[in-house]
């Protein structure tokens, strides 16, 4: 019996300005991709952050078939417009292709390496050992297609404020959280492994849903944390914690909402949010009702912490 031919696939390698990962990462998936992984420059460390470099790599795999070169062709075609808006950057480099490796889904496992997240929380994969001490809560992530592992500076930050807030705020008994766009369910998980009973995560890509489905069984929090495949807008159980790590654009059409589900004395957590988007986010933002109560910084992300003030109604 003759051996089966390894499938062919399209291979697309892009080097960008880190800001522009989150928007390219989007594009690709939307446009096909059957896996999308950013490659850092070096291995993580254990202990401390690890580094993010002015530009980063993504690559992403398609299906070699009829419709290939037209899928290279819209990428060149977004790479263009990418260059128009952000005119002050580098011009993206791109790089595509075709390769016959049936093990391609398994090669970006490499890059993801346990990493100290804050002060307790430790991320990392399934298939990597870490020894944790007495007390580190370990957030154990098989990403599959979807977003959110840790390493990215957007999620870490939104680790860091879930942990500060509910290890903080004593005053409260029964945190209920909602994870809006929750990817691999990394927050929502952080959330539960920290003490919330009642948490919601939400995503409009069904696959992203089933893989958080997943990431809670194996961090054996499925009995306090639910996944649905809905928009935020459809949600309207009152919450006392609300993560949103979207984007700029997303957070101030939801903004609204979000405010509206949130209850008085509750924490909106929002990043996704790159410096030049900052001040937008603020002027929309910390306004009554809430206030804003922190912010975070890594390299040019940053994350807003925000309470609802009690007198609201």
């Amino acid at each position: 019996m003759a051996e089966k031919e390894p499938e062919k696939w399209l291979k697309i390698e892009i080097t960008a300005r880190a800001e522009l990962m989150d928007a390219l990462g989007n594009f690709l998936t939307e446009t096909g991709a059957s896996g999308v992984f950013q490659e850092t420059s070096g291995p993580q460390s254990q202990d401390d952050f690890p580094e993010s470099p002015t530009a980063e790599t993504i690559k992403a795999y398609f299906p070699w078939d009829a419709r290939s070169e037209k899928r290279i062709a819209a990428v060149q075609k977004y790479l263009e417009s990418l260059g128009e808006i952000f005119a002050d950057f580098p011009a993206p480099a791109l790089r595509t292709e075709a390769i016959s490796d049936p093990d391609w889904g398994e090669q970006w496992k490499k890059y993801f390496k346990p990493i100290r997240v804050c002060n307790n929380i430790i991320v990392k994969p399934t298939w990597e050992r870490y020894a944790p001490s007495s007390r580190d809560i370990v957030i154990e992530i098989d990403p599959g297609m979807a977003f959110g592992t840790g390493q990215h500076e957007s999620t870490r930050m939104c680790i860091e404020a879930l942990e500060a807030v509910i290890m903080k705020d004593r005053s409260v008994q029964d945190w209920k959280v909602l994870d809006v766009g929750c990817g691999t369910g990394i927050l929502g998980i952080t959330a539960a492994r920290l003490g919330a009973q009642d948490v919601i995560c939400i995503d409009i890509d069904k696959k992203a849903t089933e893989i958080a489905g997943e990431n809670a069984s194996i961090n054996l929090v499925s009995d306090r944390l639910h996944v649905f495949s809905k928009d935020a807008t459809s949600v309207s159980e009152p919450r006392n914690l609300i993560i949103a790590n979207l984007t700029a654009k997303l957070l101030l059409k939801l903004r609204h909402h979000l405010t509206k589900l949130l209850l008085p004395e509750g924490y909106l957590i929002i990043s996704g949010i790159v410096e030049q988007d900052a001040k937008e986010i603020e002027d929309n933002f910390s306004v009554a009702p809430l206030i804003l109560s922190r912010v975070i910084k890594e390299k040019e992300w940053v994350c807003y912490v925000l309470k609802k003030k009690s007198s609201s109604v």
